[in-house]
């Protein structure tokens, strides 16, 4: 029988291929990451903010990017930019259509961002679910609703029975007044009247000059600007919002939820669709179509920022707040899972609105 030629490789040989295949690949796979890398080298990342300057959205803002631009690699330069108009509109529809998806360009905006896009808001042309989101450093929040001892409206009964309570707020719309619209509804006033055109250190003094009954302040302000307030006992809590559900300031644990006061299905998922807008915070977001390599370095810095041991006292620093942070993908699910039904938009929409208060 004449010679064959074998056609196997002998396993040694076989090996030695594998492993510079191997090789080869991982090489190339270091080298794409180590160029996105290189890509923000000596770049320059324009954060848009959706709001003034010097306001609490500029202060978050600052407070987070202070501390990111450190874990980018590339060390880029980070600059802030104002686009303040319609609520800040102006700069998620800029992000969403004018932005370069390169990821030099990323938006921060307060929980209107996604408020306006669900609720069906003039103006809004940019679509929520195709954003990536970085995250958001405030989330958490304990929303009280107070009156004056003065008042007299020192129990439920007597709030409820009461006509025309006076309930301090700052604008039509503005997150304050749209919370004590909340509240009243549950709790089921008679008729409250809503005094607009404060700032919130101007909504303490209205109560303290007897210019308005009542207010909605978070806990965390209550302790800062008015713990006096609570130890004097110059204050009747009534009711609180816990966002998010179940975790409460243990300064204020024996407050009744507002979630107790709710009797419908629709009441509830009005609960649920507030809680999604406040857990949103300030979110930091991407244009669609950032490549996916640029776009996991900037999340990948931003869930280090969440993580570093000094991020909480340097955002507790410039905003005087404390950090709540909220990680990209716990912030996308919130978002994903928001009531959107139309008759849930229609009732907030109502209670965001100046109209007399809808019936139950």
């Amino acid at each position: 029988m004449g010679s064959t030629v074998s056609r196997y490789m002998p396993v040694d040989s076989m090996k030695t291929i594998v492993a510079a295949a191997v090789l080869v690949f991982l090489n190339l796979g270091a080298e794409g990451t180590f160029a996105q890398t290189l890509f923000f080298q000596d770049k320059t990342i324009t954060v848009i903010l959706g709001g003034p300057p010097a306001g609490s959205a500029d202060l978050r803002t600052r407070a987070v990017i202070n501390m990111w631009r450190r874990h980018i690699p590339g060390n880029p330069t980070v600059v802030m930019q104002y686009m303040a108009a319609g609520g800040g509109r102006q700069a998620a529809n800029h992000i969403y259509k004018v932005a370069k998806p390169d990821g030099l360009t990323i938006g921060s905006m307060g929980a209107a961002l996604v408020a306006n896009a669900v609720l069906g808001e003039p103006g809004v042309q940019y679509d929520i679910d195709k954003f990536t989101y970085l995250g958001t450093p405030d989330s958490a929040q304990q929303y009280l609703f107070i009156t004056h001892r003065d008042a007299g409206l020192t129990n439920l009964e007597k709030l409820r029975a009461t006509p025309s309570v006076r309930i301090g707020a700052q604008s039509v719309g503005h997150p304050i007044y749209i919370t004590g619209r909340l509240f009243a509804y549950l709790i089921g006033m008679k008729e409250p009247k809503f005094v607009v055109g404060f700032t919130g250190p101007e909504i303490d003094i209205a109560l303290a000059r007897r210019e308005a009954d009542a207010r909605v302040n978070t806990g965390d302000s209550m302790l800062r600007r008015n713990r006096d307030w609570l130890e004097k006992g110059l204050v009747d809590i009534h009711a609180s919002i816990e966002i998010p559900k179940g975790e409460r300031h243990p300064r204020f644990t024996q407050v009744p939820d507002l979630e107790t006061f709710a009797k419908a299905d629709r009441e509830k998922k009005i609960l649920d669709m507030f809680r999604a807008f406040r857990l949103a915070g300030q979110n930091f977001f991407l244009p669609p179509g950032v490549p996916k390599e640029r776009a996991q370095i900037l999340l990948d810095a931003m869930r280090k920022t969440f993580s570093d041991p000094e991020f909480s006292k340097e955002y507790h620093k410039i905003s005087g707040e404390t950090a709540t942070p909220l990680t990209a993908e716990a912030l996308e699910k919130v978002i994903r899972e928001l009531p959107r039904d139309a008759a849930v938009v229609e009732l907030f929409n109502k209670l965001a609105g100046a109209d007399s208060l809808p019936a139950r």
